[in-house]
């Protein structure tokens, strides 16, 4: 079959990272990524199924991999060479068509008894990722042994498997996925009465978290976006934010949605008591803390790397900076996981129309530089269309 594949190879990972410094997704033709034939992945176990793809997205953490950008925390946690894409939609042997969960945890692993967060449904924090009758990998997408999505087949385990319901069309499908951390971030942060939420980023993770904060929490009455591009602008708008501000103007964009007092050197006193970060950079994390009110919560939901920043308002402000990672069962939801609710959410919300366009596998140094720029050239979601690929 053919597949991309990410080999370890620290002299491609470089050149990626210096090519990616002067132009965002020059990885895809000189980093470490191969369009390559490959064998079918062997089943784990008697219980794995073969899937094969219809549509895969490339999201950020991919976009990092294969720019050289990726934290070595993952180092231990990976195993090469890996097939990416874990955002998918594909069909099993027997004719389903489901959506894949991607976390690679203790009931995946085949290991009994689970660690005790996937005792309680959180295999998102699973211990043991690099345990079981699998190599390390905390996804699908990071493993040798499982496959990705930018391939013509992989394996998965029973557990990772959602069917996609019938009138449903793959493009719909693809964004479930990417939805369901949109989710876990939006209902992360705790509740309140009349609350005023920061969306830092108006990529595919901060449409989604716009569309759930003004779908799924009645607290949070109004809504600031923080967005670059006109689509972005567009569509944040469209699926709920009620006000829209340039990075630069977002201080002044909360200091009059919450009656803050601003200081002569640009400081606001108050500001919002929840602020998501869907960039995962040093600026938007230091714009986060500019902008959270005393006590406030700071919700990171898009993958940050090593940043610098200064965190004397997080200590002087008792601000509480909270991760928000793949997903769970929601208490905000009642208990819900965070796949239902994204089914229920791409409907309600039309999230389909997020995927912007698909390439072949054959054109994967053009999709992950249109990825890598989506804004700028008037895009939201990239992915791989699988469709035509055979299974050799």
């Amino acid at each position: 079959m053919r597949a991309l594949k990410v080999e370890r190879s620290l002299a491609r990972f470089g050149a990626a990272r210096v090519a990616s410094g002067w132009r965002p997704g020059a990885g895809g033709k000189v980093g470490p990524l191969r369009l390559a034939e490959m064998d079918l992945p062997d089943l784990p176990g008697p219980d794995w199924v073969r899937l094969r793809p219809r549509l895969s997205g490339i999201c950020g953490s991919d976009l990092a991999t294969v720019d050289g950008r990726s934290s070595q925390w993952f180092e231990p946690i990976v195993t090469f060479p890996f097939v990416p894409g874990h955002e998918i939609v594909a069909d099993t042997e027997d004719g389903r068509r489901v959506v894949v969960e991607p976390v690679l945890g203790c009931v995946v692993r085949g290991i009994d008894p689970p660690c005790p967060a996937c005792a309680a449904g959180h295999a998102h924090r699973c211990e043991r990722l690099t345990g079981g009758h699998l190599s390390p990998g905390l996804q699908t997408g990071f493993c040798a042994e499982v496959g990705g999505g930018w391939s013509a087949a992989l394996v998965a385990h029973p557990a990772q498997l959602h069917d996609v319901p019938d009138d449903w069309s793959d493009e719909a499908a693809v964004l479930v996925e990417p939805t369901a951390c949109g989710v876990h971030g939006a209902l992360a942060g705790p509740p309140g009465d009349d609350q005023v939420a920061v969306v830092i980023g108006a990529g595919t993770l901060g449409l989604t978290v716009i569309a759930a904060l003004s779908r799924l929490r009645p607290d949070i009455t109004r809504i600031i976006a923080v967005a670059k591009h006109p689509v972005q602008k567009e569509m944040a708008t469209a699926l709920g934010a009620t006000t829209i501000a340039a990075p630069g103007e977002l201080r002044r964009a909360v200091r009059r949605a919450t009656g803050s007092w601003i200081l002569d050197s640009g400081q606001l006193t108050g500001g919002a008591p929840l602020v998501i970060d869907c960039v995962g950079s040093a600026d938007s994390l230091a714009d986060a803390l500019a902008v959270a009110a005393p006590g406030a919560t700071i919700v990171m939901v898009g993958m940050p790397g090593g940043v610098h920043v200064d965190l004397t308002p997080l200590w002087q402000r008792e601000i509480r900076l909270a991760g928000a990672y793949a997903y769970g069962p929601e208490p905000l939801a009642g208990g819900r996981h965070s796949f239902a609710v994204a089914t229920d959410l791409v409907a309600d919300a039309g999230l389909e129309r997020l995927l912007t366009i698909t390439y072949p596998l054959d054109r994967h140094a053009e999709a992950i530089a249109h990825a890598a720029t989506a804004g700028r050239r008037g895009a939201v979601k990239v992915a791989f269309d699988l469709r035509s690929e055979k299974r050799r």
